[in-house]
């Protein structure tokens, strides 16, 4: 999945060399980083926050087809 994350966040940016993701356990989900070039945060946020929205809800559905719970935080 966090292959998956990374492709998304590389299409959508100028600086996809850039683009890094952290995984991490929680008790209850597994929580993604995202990290892309302060120039590229609209990019990934969007609009009121649609496209983020779009890539957590993207990324949730991916999870619950494996059985897991996860959660995307978008970072500087």
């Amino acid at each position: 999945m966090k292959e998956l994350l990374i492709y998304i966040a590389q299409n959508l940016v100028d600086n996809p060399e850039e683009v890094s993701v952290t995984e991490r356990e929680t008790d209850t989900e597994t929580v993604f980083e995202l990290r892309v070039n302060q120039s590229d945060m609209g990019k990934v946020i969007g609009r009121q926050g649609r496209i983020a929205k779009e890539i957590r809800a993207l990324m949730r559905s991916v999870a619950q087809r494996q059985g897991k719970r996860i959660s995307v935080d978008i970072l500087e």
